[in-house]
């Protein structure tokens, strides 16, 4: 698969690692020679000094036989442009264009195919502020990601002294094997897919999937009693958090915002109905102290000011909030963050990575997930007629060694699966896999050629 990416930045560089780790032919744009520099030093990819705007320096991609343009720059409107120049060399590719201006987003028909040529549209605010209200949901849990519309959750917990089922075998849990599946087990920074015999032991981060309508029970089960949710501060007034205090406004949540510029906070108490706006600075402890922060649920540090969100957690968590939620932008920083005591990171440069890969799977890939590390996903996927996976007993099924099933959807059926479990066309499936297995795990889920 031939792949262009306009953009070297955080979200550029990501994908294009990933991809040239799985042999794919990838050619990345850029115009700032330093982004090139890094990537000709660091990654095997074909690296183009110019801009994605630029018709000259497309036709140098040779872009007439690439398969996907992914327009990744931090701007919207380089990003438009290179798709819209991008149909006129080559109508057949798929165009996926990064946009987080909310105006472009909620100009209705602006951003069609007929137009502009986009095919897929991807907007890390919106993924962001979902992300934020699951979290919410699950006490205690770094990740709780939806699929199939929410029939089905992922959450990612990392194990405490107390948890009832530390130091037991997996087979241990077969009683529980109708309510949820353990899929992948993160260990000293290393991702496993588990299998019957491993245990769950003290610190393992674990990702479990769950039926949603369970998800109460098994969070008893775990002793992640959940709480209800009264109290919660949010903390910068850009457009995230002026759209997850949009998303609480008509809730029963007591929902307050601080940030300290005064013409934005004039706007948000013009927008916002019953959030409390704050004129004031997040990281000073007084004016937290002042709001009583640990009587508070979540606060959430959404500046765009990274080291100052970072900070801020940490103040709270001194002061006695429950939980934190933190915005750190640099991916770089995400494994580091953990171990100076920020447990729950909400990144808009991974959501946007994790929103594109879905694009460049093969199959009929609905999303995808990177889990902690980066050296597994979750994937959501369609079981097609004429894959390999279907009509046969799971127990039958040459799963490559690092991939699992975690769950089966049939339409309002979820299907916690066993080994006489059996996959239907049009099932949703939901797999944990190894990066490296990701590729062979592809081939189950595309359509045999003997089908043609």
């Amino acid at each position: 698969m031939k792949i262009i990416i306009v953009g070297a930045g955080e979200v550029g560089f990501h994908i294009a690692r990933r991809l040239s780790e799985e042999n794919q032919d990838v050619v990345l744009i850029d115009k700032d020679y330093e982004q090139i520099k890094r990537i000709n030093e660091n990654l095997d990819v074909h690296a183009i000094l110019g801009s994605g705007t630029s018709p000259r320096v497309l036709r140098e991609s040779v872009i007439e036989h690439a398969d996907m343009l992914v327009a990744a720059t931090d701007s919207d409107e380089v990003n438009l442009i290179s798709c819209m120049l991008a149909r006129n060399f080559n109508p057949y590719m798929v165009k996926v264009a990064r946009i987080r201006n909310p105006e472009y987003i909620e100009e209705e028909g602006f951003l069609t195919h007929d137009l502009l040529g986009i095919d897929h549209i991807i907007n890390p605010r919106s993924v962001m502020v979902r992300t934020i209200l699951n979290l919410m949901e699950v006490p205690g849990a770094s990740e709780v990601i939806d699929f199939v519309g929410g029939q089905v959750k992922l959450i990612g917990f990392t194990v405490a002294e107390e948890f009832p089922f530390r130091g037991r075998k997996l087979l241990s849990l077969r009683n529980l094997e109708e309510k949820l599946l353990i899929g992948a087990i993160v260990r000293n920074n290393q991702v496993m897919i588990p299998r019957g015999t491993d245990s769950i032991q003290r610190d393992d981060l674990i990702y479990v999937v769950v039926r949603s309508d369970e998800l109460d029970h098994v969070l008893e089960l775990f002793n992640l009693k959940a709480e209800t949710l009264r109290r919660v501060v949010i903390v910068g007034g850009g457009e995230t958090a002026m759209a997850l205090a949009a998303a609480l406004d008509h809730s029963k949540i007591s929902a307050k915002i601080i940030d300290k510029d005064s013409e934005r906070c004039a706007l948000l108490s013009e927008k916002l109905e019953r959030v409390t706006v704050i004129n004031g600075d997040g990281a000073d402890k007084d004016l937290l102290q002042e709001e009583n922060i640990k009587d508070v649920d979540f606060l959430v540090a959404l500046t765009g000011d990274e080291a100052s969100n970072i900070l801020m957690s940490l103040l709270a968590k001194g002061l006695g909030v429950k939980r934190t939620i933190t915005r750190v932008s640099k991916l770089s920083y995400i494994p580091l963050v953990s171990a100076i005591g920020i447990e729950t990171v909400v990144s808009p440069r991974l959501s946007a990575v994790r929103a594109i890969l879905q694009y460049i799977r093969r199959g009929k890939i609905i999303s995808v997930t990177p889990l902690k590390g980066e050296h597994a996903e979750a994937i959501e996927a369609e079981a097609l007629e004429t894959s390999d996976i279907v009509n046969v007993p799971l127990s039958k099924v040459k799963f490559p060694k690092g991939a699992i099933v975690g769950a089966i959807v049939r339409g309002e059926k979820v299907i916690i699966p066993r080994g006489d479990s059996v996959i239907l066309p049009k099932d949703h499936l939901i797999i944990f896999c190894l990066k490296p297995v990701v590729p062979k795990l592809e081939k189950f889920l595309t359509v045999k050629l003997e089908y043609f």
